[in-house]
């Protein structure tokens, strides 16, 4: 029978999905993969129209998705995303907003938003999505779903449109913590760690919370607890709030440098959300 997207989660849902073995650790499982993620024969679209009419299809799958699908997994299409993924909305001037499950009246989150959705919504097992500054905890959360940015580097980002190259990373959604790490282990992200210590700074909880900082403390301090030595001295020099703007400078630097000067030169229509974002970085 065939897929129908009752979520608004796909820009481009196969008419046949994408299956290359029946057999392997993902066998029986679909996903879908965010659209700024290459498809052998489809186009990229990484979320805005103007960028989608000016390019070709992808001559070959990301690895990512070429390691799934040689592990059974059965690829069911391409899904909304914010344009260029800068933006943890969830919201897309051109294509409409994914539907949040968990929440019909709330966004879904962004800017991996219909990945998040079509899980969220039963209507694939799991789905990727990329995650520069949160793009895919956040959807996670937004739509009551599990989700996992790994470390950056521990995935192979070829065949991924950038945003911010010194932030960017592959992760994935799925409905349960177990159908989670089957998939991790499948990409290779579980198991042993070169870490040997763990830094749990005193002050990371300041501005938090009281109440969301008692139930993340203890799993925190279990995580850190982990690596047996885990030191708690402060963050030098700057405050959370400090830290946030140096980040959203870097982002911002990351994402002119990478795409800037496209944007500029093709005249891309942008939403005013991700308009506003370019013009300030």
């Amino acid at each position: 029978m065939p897929l129908i997207d009752t979520a608004n989660a796909f820009i481009e849902l196969f008419a046949q999905p994408v299956r290359t073995v029946d057999s392997g650790s993902l066998a029986g499982l679909t996903f879908a993969a965010k659209d700024n993620i290459d498809v052998e024969g489809r186009i990229t679209g990484n979320g805005n129209p103007v960028w989608r009419r000016a390019h070709g299809p992808a001559a070959a799958h990301a690895p990512v998705v070429a390691r799934l699908l040689a592990e059974g997994a059965v690829l069911a299409g391409k899904t909304h995303m914010d344009e260029f993924a800068y933006s943890l909305m969830g919201t897309n001037a051109h294509y409409g907003t994914p539907l949040n499950s968990a929440a019909p009246d709330r966004i879904p989150g962004g800017s991996s938003s219909g990945s998040a959705s079509a899980v969220g919504a039963g209507l694939v097992d799991f789905a990727l999505g990329t995650d520069t500054g949160g793009s895919v905890r956040l959807p996670a959360s937004f739509n009551g779903i599990f989700g996992m940015r790994p470390s950056h580097g521990a995935i192979d980002m070829s065949g991924v449109v950038p945003l911010g190259p010194g932030f960017d990373t592959l992760g994935w959604f799925a409905r349960d913590a177990r159908t989670l790490a089957r998939v991790g282990r499948t990409l290779g992200i579980a198991g042993g760690s070169d870490f040997s210590a763990a830094w749990l700074p005193s002050d990371i909880w300041t501005g938090v919370d009281p109440a969301l900082a008692a139930l993340l403390r203890p799993m925190a301090e279990r995580i850190a607890a982990r690596f047996g030595k885990t030191a708690t001295d402060p963050l030098p020099i700057v405050g959370p709030e400090e830290r946030s703007e140096v980040y959203r400078f870097w982002q911002g630097y990351d994402a002119w440098k990478v795409l800037g000067g496209w944007v500029e030169a093709h005249d891309a229509e942008l939403g005013p959300d991700i308009a506003s974002r370019f013009a300030a970085a």
